[in-house]
C-alpha cells in the first residue's frame, strides 16, 4: 500500500503565529533543518538533525509562506496565464511540503506522544488552510478562465492535463459553492481532519493495549525458539519479566495462529484481535467510526453527490458505485463457496483427530497448515530458511529489477534514515546516470503503524530537476540479536509488491510534480505493484535468491514444485476475507447521512452488511473490522479498498501479457517503464493500461488465478 499523496498540503495561519515561528527558530541553539532544502544527496531529509521541536515552527512558517504565495497568484494584476497561475501553483509551498513530508514519515513510522499531540493540533489547521486556497474565489477565477480557454493556449498534452487536474481538484473541493455552503464545507473538513487523526491514533494505541500476555512457555508450543525469545523480550520491556507478550498486527489474522498448538491461546489471540476498538475504554473507536461516516456523507451531499462512495468513485477508473458493487457481487459467491470447501477439509482433520469442536476463526491458519501438509506434503516453515531478508531484497527484488530495466544499486552507508535498522541504496540507470535513492524500513515497532507502504520522501519534479527519494516500509517481526530475518512466503510477496510501488516512484519522468509517481487514481495505484509480484516465483529470479541462509543451498526443486502446486491453496479464505472487508467499506460509504448508525450500532451494522452480501462466514472474518480499518477511516482508501481487486484485474491481464511476450526481458521492462511507470498521472490511467497491453481489462484471468469459478452470464 502506498502512502497517500495529495496535490496540496496547506494550512492557514494568522500573522501572530508567524511571529511565534520566527521567535522559536531564533531561540534554537542550532538552525532548524526543515527551514532550508536538505543539503544531503537527492535532498534526503536530514533525519539525524530533525528534532520534535523543529516541526511546530516549520509548519507555522511554511503555512504562512505558502498562503502568501497563493495570495500573490490569486491577486496578480496581470491577466491569468498558464505560467503565472498553474506553474506558479506547482512551485508554491516547498517549505511546507518538506515539513509535511518529514512529519508524515515520522508519525507513521516512529511516532511518540509529542508528535501525536502536534498531529492532532495541526490536522484542523491544515484542513482549514487547504480550504483557504481551494475556496479562494479569485484563484479559482484564474484557473477557470484558463480552463475555458484551454484549447487556444497552445499547451502540450501534459500541460493541458495539469490544467484540467487543477480545475477539477478545485471544483471537487467546493470552489463553485455559495458562501454559506463554503462555510459549512470548511466546518465539515475541519471536523473530519480531527476525527480521522483521532481514529489513526486510537488504532495504534489499541494495538498495543490488546497485546496478549502469556504466563508459561508451554502455552507457546509450536512456535520457533526465536519467536518465543522475542516474545519474552517484549514482555520484559513491558514490565512482565518471566512472561511472554504477543503483540498484534493490524490485520484480523495474526502470525502465531498458524503454529500454536494450544487452542485456548489461539482463541485468546483471535478474540483480542477481533475486539479491538470495541471493548469500551479510552481506545474504543466506534463513536469515531460513526462520526467519520456521517461527516463524509454530509460533505458528499453538500458537494452534489448522493453518497461519499459516489464522490470518491467519480475520480476512479471504475467510475461508479454500480461497477464496484458488480465486481464484489461477482467475487463473493465463488469465494465463499471455496472457503466452505476449505473449511470442510479442515473439519475432516479435526474429526479424525477426535477434536470434538467445529473449526473457528482461531483454528483456520493452524488447520490450513495441516491441510497443506497433507495435500501438498509441505508446510510454510520449510520455506523460511530460504528467504533471508537481505538476500530476498538484493538477490531477488533488485536482481529482477536489473534484468527488467537495467538499473543497478549501490549501498550508501553514509546516508541515514530515522532508524538504525534502515538502509539506503543509490539507484542508477543502465548508462550510469543517477535515478533515485531507495530506503528500506522493514521491521515492526510498537510506534509504527501497521501494514506495508511506499513513501515518496522526495518526489520527482521536472520543473526543479529533483530526482526521487523513495522508501518501502513493512512490519516484519525483528528477530533477536544475532538471529537472521527469515521471511514467510507471503512476506516475500509483500517485499516484491512494495518495490513495485517504489519503481513507480523512481521511474517517474513527468514535468509537473502533481503527476509524479503514484499520483494516479486510487484504484490504479496498486496495479504496477501487483505486477511486480510476478517475479517472486519467476524461475530465474527465485533461483537467484531462494538459498538456505546457513548453507547457501538452493531451494530444492521438490519443494519448489510443491509451492507451485499449492499456488491456489487457501484462496477461498484470502478472497473471502478481502471481499468481506470491501463490502464493509462500501456499506459505510454508500450511506446517506441519516442512515449512519450511532456508536452502539456500529457492530450490528457491520454484521448485517456481511449477512446481506453473503460473506458472513464465521471461520473467515473480514481482513479488517470497522473498528480498526485504518485504510478507510484514517487513510486514502475510503470507498476505495476495492482497489486491490480492481488493480488485480489489471495486474492479471498484464501478467498474461508478460508471459506471452517472453517474461523477464529488457524489452518488456523498457516497454512497461516507458508506457506506464514513467508516466505517473500525466495521462488517463486506463489509456496507459491499454497502451501497455493492447487490450481492455477482463476479469477472467483474476478468477483463474484465484481458483474461482467463472461467474454466470
Amino acid at each position: 500500500m502506498p502512502f497517500a499523496q495529495s496535490c496540496l498540503r496547506l494550512s492557514p495561519l494568522a500573522p501572530v503565529l508567524l511571529g511565534f515561528a520566527l521567535v522559536a527558530h531564533a531561540a534554537d541553539s542550532a538552525p532548524n533543518p526543515l527551514l532550508t532544502p536538505s543539503p544531503l544527496p537527492y535532498h534526503l531529509p536530514p533525519f539525524e538533525q530533525i528534532k520534535d521541536e523543529h516541526f511546530a515552527p516549520a509548519f507555522e512558517l511554511g503555512m504562512a509562506e505558502e498562503l502568501k504565495e497563493y495570495d500573490a497568484i490569486a491577486n496578480n494584476p496581470a491577466a491569468p496565464t498558464f505560467e503565472n497561475t498553474i506553474v506558479a501553483m506547482e512551485m508554491a509551498g516547498q517549505l511546507l511540503e518538506r515539513t509535511s513530508t518529514a512529519f508524515g514519515i515520522l508519525t507513521a513510522s516512529l511516532t511518540n506522544p509529542t508528535l501525536q499531540k502536534l498531529e492532532a493540533d495541526l490536522s484542523p489547521k491544515q484542513a482549514a488552510h487547504r480550504d483557504a486556497i481551494r475556496l479562494n474565489p479569485q484563484l479559482f477565477a484564474r484557473i477557470s478562465a484558463l480552463y475555458d480557454a484551454r484549447e487556444t493556449l497552445g499547451l502540450d498534452a501534459e500541460s493541458k492535463r495539469v490544467l484540467w487536474r487543477y480545475y477539477k481538484d478545485f471544483v471537487r473541493a467546493g470552489a463553485r459553492l455559495g458562501e454559506m455552503e463554503k462555510t459549512n464545507l470548511k466546518a465539515l473538513n475541519s471536523q473530519l481532519a480531527v476525527v480521522t487523526t483521532k481514529f489513526s491514533q486510537l488504532v495504534l494505541k489499541e494495538v498495543g493495549a490488546s497485546a496478549v500476555l502469556v504466563d508459561t512457555r508451554e502455552e507457546l508450543a509450536g512456535l520457533a525458539g526465536a519467536q518465543i525469545t522475542a516474545m519474552a523480550a517484549a514482555a520484559k520491556a513491558a514490565g512482565h519479566e518471566g512472561k511472554f507478550l504477543i503483540r498484534l498486527q493490524n490485520t484480523t489474522g495474526q502470525p502465531p495462529l498458524d503454529a500454536l498448538t494450544h487452542r485456548a491461546l489461539r482463541q485468546r489471540i483471535m478474540e483480542a484481535s477481533l475486539a479491538r476498538g470495541s471493548r469500551g475504554g479510552d481506545f474504543d473507536t466506534r463513536e469515531t467510526v460513526a462520526r467519520i461516516a456521517r461527516l463524509r456523507a454530509e460533505r458528499a451531499n453538500l458537494l452534489g453527490y448522493p453518497t461519499h462512495a459516489a464522490f470518491q468513485l467519480d475520480e476512479q477508473t471504475a467510475g461508479s458505485v454500480d461497477v464496484v458493487n458488480k465486481l464484489l457481487a461477482q467475487l463473493a459467491p465463488p469465494a465463499v463457496a471455496n472457503a466452505r470447501r476449505e473449511a470442510a477439509a479442515m473439519q475432516a482433520i479435526v474429526d479424525a483427530e477426535k477434536g470434538g469442536f467445529q473449526v473457528a476463526a482461531w483454528d483456520w491458519d493452524f488447520y490450513a497448515e495441516k491441510v497443506r501438509k497433507e495435500k501438498y506434503a509441505f508446510d510454510e516453515s520449510q520455506l523460511k530458511p530460504y528467504f533471508e531478508l537481505r538476500r530476498v531484497l538484493v538477490d531477488g527484488v533488485f536482481f529482477a529489477a536489473t534484468k527488467l530495466y537495467g538499473i543497478t544499486f549501490k549501498e550508501r552507508p553514509d546516508l541515514k534514515g530515522y532508524s538504525p535498522d534502515m538502509f539506503v541504496f543509490e539507484v542508477f540507470n543502465e548508462d550510469g546516470t543517477p535515478l533515485a535513492l531507495f530506503l528500506g524500513d522493514y521491521y515492526a515497532r510498537p510506534n509504527k503503524r501497521g501494514g506495508a507502504w511506499m513513501n515518496a520522501y522526495v518526489s520527482q519534479n521536472g520543473l526543479t530537476g529533483d530526482l526521487p527519494v523513495i522508501a518501502n516500509h513493512l512490519n516484519i517481526p525483528k528477530p533477536p540479536a544475532g538471529e537472521p530475518t527469515l521471511l514467510t512466503w507471503d512476506e516475500v510477496k509483500t517485499t516484491f509488491h512494495e518495490f513495485g510501488h517504489a519503481l513507480h516512484g523512481m521511474f517517474s519522468r513527468v514535468k509537473y510534480p502533481r503527476f509524479a509517481g503514484t499520483a494516479v487514481p486510487r484504484d490504479f495505484v496498486e496495479f504496477p505493484s501487483q505486477v511486480n509480484e510476478m517475479w517472486r516465483d519467476w524461475p530465474e529470479v527465485l533461483a537467484h535468491y531462494a538459498k538456505h541462509y546457513q548453507t547457501g543451498a538452493p531451494l530444492p526443486q521438490e519443494l519448489l514444485d510443491k509451492v507451485a502446486a499449492a499456488a491456489k491453496f487457501n484462496q477461498g479464505f484470502s478472497t473471502t476475507e478481502l471481499v468481506a472487508a470491501n463490502v464493509i467499506d462500501q456499506a459505510w460509504h454508500q450511506l446517506k447521512p441519516e442512515e449512519v448508525p450511532g456508536a452502539d450500532g456500529v457492530l450490528d451494522f457491520e454484521a448485517a452488511t456481511l449477512k446481506q452480501t453473503g460473506v458472513d462466514f464465521g471461520p473467515v472474518p473480514p481482513r479488517y473490522r470497522s473498528t480498526y480499518f485504518s485504510h478507510i477511516f484514517a487513510s486514502g482508501y475510503s470507498a476505495g479498498y476495492y482497489s486491490y481487486f480492481w488493480s488485480e484485474v489489471l495486474d492479471a491481464n498484464t501478467v498474461e501479457w508478460f508471459r506471452t511476450h517472453g517474461g523477464l526481458t529488457r524489452a518488456n521492462g523498457d516497454r512497461f517503464r516507458k508506457l506506464l511507470l514513467a508516466r505517473g498521472g500525466s495521462e488517463e490511467a486506463m489509456k496507459l493500461f491499454r497502451d501497455m497491453t493492447g487490450r481492455e481489462p477482463d476479469i477472467t484471468p483474476l478468477l483463474k488465478r484465484r481458483g474461482l469459478e467463472t461467474p454466470a452470464k
